[in-house]
């Protein structure tokens, strides 16, 4: 199959996903999220109007205000999904089916929930794919009024934002399984975008042995490295340093075998969201 229409193909798979989130598991559930869903809810709720409607229409606004504000750029992102993914919704609604009207546990309905829709979004973003909701309100508040903090920031005023509203609609309790949904949510799409493999770290190495530890990484662990340079920043001495990508427990090995030959050494370990290449224990490029 062409990849172009597998792409798709996933990104609707990945919507249908999103939309049975939202009719079969949040709304009959009475629960609530951040973001454009959650302010279609509770907008529907406090005028007694179908929320789905005012999701495509609060869609709509938002792709009309990124066009005047962020360009046509912005506006070809988010412009597939901005119209469609709504209209699934639209039609998932007629769906009157509780997938969990046998799980009185709430706790169990918000993981439920945040499992479903997280795959849902995981898939969509995969694919490169984007839905043009609370993310692209945030571009445009940045640009526009709050250029002076960061979109990540401005995206989570937004959530905080509609979240208290909704608690006066939705009760207090409501809020906190909310934030429970979230985190289950994030981390979901977080294994849907890197999968389950192990923790991967970025090793810097600068350390007057640099020979036998890369004999020991090429030999002993089979890891492959780089070699860069540094320049110190009181003395202004240019040192080779070692870099490389590997497995947390690879990284303690190495930093075991450094301390018995160099104490002086210096070691940085950063955690890595995810590395593609040939490497072992990395994952394939053409796979992902």
């Amino acid at each position: 199959m062409n990849k172009k229409i597998m792409d798709y193909v996933v990104v609707y798979i990945g919507c249908v996903i999103q939309a049975f989130s939202v009719v079969c598991i949040l709304k009959p559930n009475n629960l609530i999220v951040g973001g454009i869903t959650g302010l279609s809810l509770t907008i529907g709720k406090i005028i007694n109007f179908n929320y789905t409607y005012i999701y495509y229409a609060i869609c709509l606004f938002i792709l009309l205000a990124a066009r005047i504000v962020l360009g046509m750029r912005e506006v070809k992102k988010i412009i597939l999904l901005s119209t469609t993914y709504p209209v699934i919704l639209i039609l998932m609604n007629h769906i009157k089916f509780n997938f969990l009207s046998d799980t009185p546990d709430k706790i169990l309905i918000c993981i439920y929930y945040g499992i479903f829709m997280g795959i849902g979004t995981g898939l969509v973003l995969k694919r490169g794919f984007s839905q043009g909701s609370s993310d692209t309100v945030a571009k445009i508040l940045h640009k526009k009024l709050f250029s002076f903090m960061g979109i990540s920031q401005v995206l989570l005023c937004i959530d905080i934002t509609i979240l208290l509203i909704s608690g006066f609609v939705f009760g207090r309790t409501a809020v906190l399984y909310a934030i429970i949904m979230q985190m289950v949510y994030s981390k979901t799409i977080s294994v849907v975008l890197f999968g389950f493999g192990s923790s991967l770290v970025k090793v810097v190495i600068i350390s007057d042995q640099l020979n036998k530890i890369s004999i020991f990484m090429k030999n002993t662990i089979n890891r492959g490295f780089s070699i860069g340079y540094v320049y110190g920043g009181r003395n202004h001495v240019k040192r080779e340093k070692i870099i490389s990508v590997c497995s947390l427990r690879e990284a303690m090995l190495i930093k075991d075998f450094i301390t018995k030959i160099d104490e002086d050494a210096f070691i940085n370990i950063v955690p890595t969201i995810s590395a593609w290449g040939k490497e072992d224990g990395l994952q394939n490029l053409k796979e992902n």
